[in-house]
């Protein structure tokens, strides 16, 4: 049975927080990196940081993850700017390879902006929020509408048939409200 949304978000916090608790005195590079991927990131983030200028096998050798694992991760982390990769000629093998290495200064530009985004996301949101009016059956497993899919559907779900009434919105609004004003506290923005 697949499981609703709000379980699979919720399922996806608790894994993060449990391996945020099993890094707890890690590298902020290896911390970031195991948010983003889960245990994987972080075996390659360590090789990385243990042996700087790394061909993605030595990487594999290290960290005993399959190469196409250890390269979907390391194009993963390039694609965000957190490891540059210089391309070299193999001395042994003459064909050209990777070179990795782990950029920690990037860590903190990568996590203020995706607050940024975060942020922004959050902005639209409420203003979303603010300007509908919401309606929704009472069963969990169905969406909330705005009023005029709901009168759309002469305030019947689609999903159950139930009757849909008016939702009261407003705690989720002030919920909003405070994560945008602690995001624009540590951005210092204002």
């Amino acid at each position: 049975m697949h499981q609703p949304r709000v379980l699979e978000k919720f399922n996806f916090i608790a894994i993060a927080i449990n391996l945020m608790v099993s890094l707890e005195y890690e590298d902020s590079f290896v911390k970031l990196a195991g948010i983003l991927g889960g245990e994987e990131y972080v075996k390659v983030t360590r090789a990385l940081l243990n042996n700087e200028n790394s061909t993605d096998e030595e990487i594999a050798s290290a960290t005993g993850l399959k190469i196409n694992i250890i390269r979907k991760v390391l194009y993963d982390l390039f694609s965000k700017s957190l490891i540059t990769g210089i391309r070299v000629r193999d001395p042994k093998k003459g064909w050209f390879v990777y070179r990795w290495r782990a950029q920690r200064e990037q860590v903190d530009t990568f996590i203020e902006n995706a607050k940024r985004k975060a942020l922004e996301r959050l902005k639209v949101r409420l203003e979303y929020e603010q300007n509908h009016q919401f309606y929704h059956c009472g069963n969990k497993s169905c969406r909330k509408m705005t009023f005029e899919e709901a009168l759309a559907s002469f305030f019947k779900c689609p999903a159950c048939g139930k009757v849909m009434n008016l939702i009261n919105n407003a705690k989720l609004i002030e919920s909003i409200k405070w994560k945008i004003n602690e995001l624009e506290k540590e951005l210092k923005i204002k």
